[in-house]
């Protein structure tokens, strides 16, 4: 440093009321200052770099541009140097001394409207040199411009109200700041601690960063290359680092866009669903990046709820500077981002499933439940994804699914419904009685085995103009089918269902020939239209209310059946046994249906039945 005189300077008012802000501030996360300085760092080399495109002469041309960290954890000093675009006296005055061209003014404004809790504004208004002063006793600015005339400076300040600057000899091209922290800062004097927010905040700035000697940022910013020089590997190896996974992808969706907004993204689909092997629910980790800085590893509102399971990459370059490390506060331009990359997955996987099915098949079995999540929740993107929703069917083997479109092109003319069952497995459904009735008539009947299929269907509703419907809702009505011989006859039908209805009395709404049935002898459907058997399962099984309410029901009976005959002639000879059959039979019915809670009393009538053998 030379023998000259510093020259002492007062801050403008609104710089020495934000440094006021930061020297005595609340803001929990003090480490937001590394970003901030790397993210200067890296400005002022671009600025070079462009400078040497079209200047002559340029100091220092031979360094390298890069960015050099060093912390000194005895002296608890944190020192970052570039060699980039540089300051001259005025500019160190211009640009550290008053409001020049940065948002001061703008941020006191947000911090007198209640934002002063809101650690990401330090980087909203382009103040983010002016962070150092959370954890700086003092900050020392040594800068050399880039013209080779102007000599090097020192600029220091505690951040009182006052800096001084001086001429300070031996200076290269560039600037090293210079901060000795406060002692309960120290801590970002310590190797460990600045790598790691150097590799959270800035693993993928352009330029090599070096923290003591050792380079930080190995891994390239892979969703800026174009994707035909990328290699699987190269995929693969960003993946694990930016997922912080041990797995490969599954699927991967890398793409860029100029309209409405420039965007360029890099979406992994992971092996596995953690949601469904019994993990906590995911958080959304898709980050945000503006220019390769990273604004947010885990912005909410930057995907939809759905579709969390995602992993990646999304930079945009939209993303306005002076807002560039508070994207969130713009819920419009959020919402478009959002818009934007759901619309784009959701045509990836469009042609997924029309180029490749195996594998669109197998992503499905793992993350099928996100797309019904989105199907019954989001309305906007909603007809796309029951685009995509798959399901077993009467019509299809064991293991292979169908999409709701190619149920409809196997539609009759007069068909207006797609029809479903909801069970635990197929087993389940097709050894039931609510699917013999489709099976007689060759109507297809889709199979859902997910708690949540029900939810979906109902909130889904239609597609293609079809209505979803259940194919063991109460209201279905079947075309007629040629009556085979050896059924009751009408008057006997008549008399046995009212004689069922008597002795059943409250726990039957209804009783009546089925037009379903063509194996079994009864089925039973809920009475209750806006609760199925299927949704007051999942209502008693969350302790909701409505689920403990008075069960009654639709009991429809098979007079082909030979039990039904039987019971018809029991129903006079003995009416004692004849009750208790009708009272099994209901039960039968019920374990069917799923309904019934408590088989106390089903296995003493049982009992009594075979007693009477």
């Amino acid at each position: 440093m030379s023998n000259t005189t510093p020259q002492k300077f007062e801050f403008q008012a609104e710089i020495s009321q934000l440094l006021d802000i930061f020297t005595h501030s609340l803001y929990t996360e003090k480490e937001i200052f590394v970003r901030e300085l790397v993210s200067n760092a890296a400005d002022a080399l671009e600025k070079l770099r462009h400078t040497q495109l079209t200047e002559k002469e340029v100091l220092d041309d031979k360094l390298a541009l890069e960015i050099n960290v060093t912390t000194d954890d005895k002296a608890k000093t944190f020192t970052i140097q570039d060699f980039g675009i540089g300051m001259t006296q005025a500019e160190l005055i211009e640009n550290l001394g008053t409001i020049a061209h940065s948002g001061s003014k703008a941020f006191l404004k947000a911090i007198g409207e209640g934002e002063a809790k809101n650690t990401s504004l330090i980087g909203q208004f382009g103040v983010g040199f002016y962070s150092a002063f959370m954890v700086a006793k003092s900050v020392r600015v040594y800068s050399r411009s880039w013209r080779t005339a102007e000599p090097g400076h020192v600029w220091t300040s505690d951040g009182s109200g006052s800096y001084e600057i001086e001429a300070s000899e031996g200076e290269r091209r560039g600037t090293k700041i210079v901060i000795t922290l406060k002692d309960d800062a120290a801590d970002f004097a310590t190797d460990w601690k600045v790598k790691e927010i150097l590799e959270r905040y800035s693993a993928f700035v352009s330029f090599p960063i070096t923290l003591n000697g050792k380079r930080v940022n190995t891994i390239q910013a892979l969703w800026l290359r174009n994707k035909k020089e990328i290699k699987a590997e190269e995929y693969t190896e960003f993946y694990k680092f930016q997922a912080h996974a041990f797995d490969e992808p599954r699927l991967r969706l890398h793409f860029s866009a100029d309209a409405p907004l420039a965007i360029n993204a890099l979406l992994f689909v992971p092996k596995d669903n953690t949601e469904k092997l019994g993990f906590s629910r995911l958080e959304q980790s898709v980050a945000l990046y503006c220019r390769k800085v990273l604004i947010d590893a885990r912005p909410k509102q930057l995907l939809p709820e759905w579709l969390r399971f995602l992993k990646g990459v999304v930079d945009s370059e939209d993303l306005p500077l002076n807002i560039s490390r508070e994207t969130m506060q713009d819920k419009a331009l959020i919402e478009k981002l959002n818009k934007v990359i759901t619309k784009r997955f959701l045509k990836f996987l469009e042609d997924e499933a029309k180029n490749h099915l195996d594998a669109y098949n197998e992503f499905y079995a793992e993350f099928g439940i996100f797309l019904k999540e989105g199907a019954a929740m989001d309305y906007t993107h909603k007809d796309q994804l029951t685009k995509l929703l798959r399901f077993e069917s009467s019509l299809t083997e064991k293991g292979k699914t169908t999409s709701l479109a190619d149920y409809v092109t196997r539609l009759g003319s007069e068909q207006k419904e797609i029809y479903y069952l909801v069970g635990p497995n197929r087993a389940a459904i097709e050894n039931g009685p609510y699917l013999e009735g489709f099976k007689a008539r060759n109507l297809e009947v889709l199979f859902c085995y997910e708690a949540v299929d029900e939810y979906v269907m109902n909130n889904v509703r239609e597609f293609d103009g079809k209505k979803l419907t259940g194919a063991d809702h109460a209201d279905v009505k079947l075309s007629d089918l040629p009556k085979p011989e050896g059924a009751l006859s009408e008057d006997d039908t008549k008399k046995l269902t009212g004689w069922i209805k008597d002795t059943l009395g409250e726990r039957v709404a209804e009783v009546k020939a089925s037009d379903r049935l063509v194996d079994s002898p009864v089925l039973a459907l809920n009475a209750d239209k806006m609760m199925s058997p299927h949704m007051r399962r999942m209502m008693k099984a969350m302790n909701k209310d409505g689920a403990e309410a008075p069960l009654r029901v639709n009991l429809e009976i098979n007079p082909r059946h030979a039990i039904l005959k039987r019971l018809f002639e029991l129903h006079t000879a003995s009416p004692d046994k004849a009750k208790l059959v009708a009272e099994q039979l209901l039960d039968n019915a019920l374990i069917s249906a799923g309904l019934l809670d408590d088989a106390t009393a089903m296995v003493a009538r049982l009992n009594k039945l075979l007693e009477s053998m």
